[in-house]
């Protein structure tokens, strides 16, 4: 994956970074390659695996087991087994290594979480296509529910709870019974496929939600045996109130970059996005970037900011700025388009590629970087330009320019903390990376647990492969879906956005990343994707990239590959989207529910904005 800085010296595009991701989990090993079941001390009564379904979304699902140490002694390893009926697979796997022959399926502990103490548990997860439920489990070679009674059998489904009492904060539960041979011990309450929390009744309040939001509650029984059975059917639930200050209900996401940098070498300013018809066609702006540094939220670039006077000629609205006038530069001229379009809504996003460094130290004190950024967003000087903050972290517990290691839970108190002090009249959001690869940057964050205190995810679905790779294979770098000869597994939109949606992110809070530019190479004899290369093409600002409104004319698409266009002109290649993929993008992502669309970045367009009007047309 690339591991180049970014156009500027602040943000880069890059949804995926690290070089050496890893790969999709190895399946389907012959059963004589398996690690040897655990020693019979280690089995049975001192043990039990339950099996949950965390989401289905039709063509396919996430599954997770929880092995939990219910002796006396220490585990020092854990097998699981069990079968599924025909057409049901396990695709991909995290957290344990899982093998399958036919239809029987083995899971071996990683050699980081084999160890269990007395009391302790260890969940790991897996996607699977079809939709039958496991059966015939075992644990270290003995019954998975741990009981002292052979064929203890599992609790049934409780009944679909029903919702009362629904407020802008809360929600009151409630279900039928499960039944079960041994007697139900309690039940697990799951919102957006996640337990949050366990009673011994029927009814459960939650409260602490966020107003105008969409949630999916099921309930799981347990029994004696501390053995669950399956989950109930999905209750939806709406708050009352909104949070969101932008789209009505049914309304799309249209969300575009735009750079602070880009008033200088690009010459692209605030008014070009009146004249070029962008402003009319968009409902948000994200303005990067502001910087995070010594734990705080902090200008990017003040000049830029607020500082620059603008002429009759380059202004908004025709007027000049006046040298005594108390706010000047892009603030200034976004509170002017937000005058002209007031359904324009603008988020101040911070990090970016060059100053994701930063979040590191940030994350140890959540709450007093959350006040940062709200009393820099909220500087009386511009407290009326922005309607939110967007958090581009990259990335959470994993590498980008510099590396992190602030744990899996770090981006999830983060964004909580950034809510609770934002409230729910501002916008809270968030750019994440699209690798989806097993054991990747998605799997390195608590992204599903997040979801629940931010409007969207912007998901980062492009800059899979490029030039950073010098001699090639070339590849479209925002394929939308897998191919044949694709360089690297789990990098394609599709699968980036089930892993969300397997994690417990609703599709309304996904939003599909376009890019307004193209990645190539040069020394390509090749037409097709595949061919081998010499190194970067030459690019306007960046070796290697190029705006899509130079391809169009100087290397126009031969070709589409994965949902992306792609060209061949002399010894350079590139991929890039048009209008036309963009359409069909965006014909996707309405079919997969999702909350809209966002791109980078606006100055990437033609004059008379083609890419963003795919935009708006194709999402409606």
């Amino acid at each position: 994956m690339n591991t180049q800085p970014p156009l500027h010296r602040t943000r880069s595009r890059f949804g995926l970074r690290s070089r050496a991701a890893a790969g999709l989990t190895a399946l389907l090993l012959p059963l004589a390659a398996m690690v040897g079941l655990a020693s019979p001390a280690e089995a049975a009564a001192s043990a039990t695996a339950t099996y949950t379904k965390v989401s289905d979304w039709g063509t396919g699902f996430e599954g997770k087991w929880t092995v939990k140490n219910t002796g006396t002694t220490s585990l020092s390893s854990w097998t699981v087994e069990w079968d599924f009926p025909s057409g049901t697979a396990v695709t991909s796997a995290w957290d344990a290594d899982v093998t399958g022959a036919g239809t029987h399926w083995t899971a071996k502990n990683k050699s980081w979480n084999g160890t269990l103490a007395p009391g302790a548990s260890v969940s790991f997860g897996f996607n699977g296509t079809g939709s039958g439920s496991p059966s015939g489990c075992k644990l270290n070679g003995a019954s998975c529910d741990g009981g002292s009674v052979p064929g203890d059998n599992p609790p049934s489904a409780p009944g679909t709870p029903t919702a009362s009492s629904i407020t802008n904060t809360s929600v009151t539960l409630s279900w039928t019974a499960a039944s079960d041979d041994k007697g139900i011990k309690n039940y697990d309450v799951l919102r957006d496929g996640a337990k949050i929390a366990t009673v011994t009744g029927l009814t459960y309040t939650n409260t602490g939600l966020s107003a105008g939001t969409d949630y999916s509650y099921t309930v799981q029984a347990r029994d004696t045996a501390d053995q669950s059975g399956p989950v109930s059917g999905a209750r939806a639930v709406r708050t009352t109130g909104t949070t969101d200050p932008g789209p009505g209900p049914g309304s799309s996401v249209k969300l575009g970059y735009f750079t602070e940098w880009g008033v200088y070498g690009r010459n692209y300013h605030v008014k070009n996005l009146v004249t070029s018809g962008s402003a009319a066609k968009i409902t948000h702006i994200n303005y990067a970037f502001g910087n995070v540094t010594g734990g705080r939220c902090a200008i990017g670039d003040s000049y830029a900011d607020y500082d620059k006077a603008y002429t009759a000629d380059q202004s908004v609205d025709g007027v000049a700025d006046t040298w005594d006038q108390p706010l000047r530069g892009n603030f200034n001229q976004l509170r002017k388009l937000k005058a002209k379009y007031p359904n324009i809504k603008v988020l101040w996003s911070f990090g970016g590629w060059t100053w994701s460094g930063g979040f590191g130290q940030a994350a140890a004190n959540p709450a007093a970087f959350a006040q940062s950024c709200y009393d820099l967003v909220e500087d009386p000087r511009w407290a009326d330009v922005f309607d939110g903050i967007d958090l581009d972290w990259e990335y959470p517990n994993a590498c980008g320019l510099s590396c992190d290691t602030s744990g899996s839970a770090a981006f999830k108190n983060l964004v909580q903390a950034m809510r609770a002090k934002f409230g729910t009249n501002n916008l809270v959001t968030a750019a994440v990376t699209a690798d989806a690869s097993s054991g990747g940057k998605i799997d390195a964050a608590d992204y599903g647990g997040a979801a629940q205190y931010l409007n969207w995810y912007n998901v980062m679905t492009y800059d899979f492969f490029g030039a950073w790779a010098a001699q090639g294979p070339t590849a479209p770098h925002s394929p939308l879906t897998s191919y044949s000869g694709i360089p690297q597994a789990g990098f394609n939109s599709a699968e980036a956005i089930a892993k969300y949606k397997a994690k417990g992110v609703p599709s309304a809070k996904l939003l599909l990343g376009i890019g307004f530019y193209g990645r190539g190479w040069t020394g390509v004899t090749q037409a097709t994707p595949g061919g081998t290369a010499t190194g970067p093409a030459a690019g306007t600002y960046e070796q290697g990239i190029e705006d899509y409104k130079v391809l169009k004319n100087s290397c126009p698409s031969t070709g589409t590959v994965a949902g992306t266009a792609y060209a061949k002109c002399g010894s350079n290649w590139w991929s890039y989207d048009t209008p036309a993929t963009v359409t069909s993008k965006m014909s996707w992502a309405k079919g997969q529910g999702l909350g809209g669309a966002f791109f980078w970045e606006f100055s990437g367009d033609t004059t008379n904005g083609e890419l963003v009007s795919a935009i708006n047309s194709g999402l409606g």
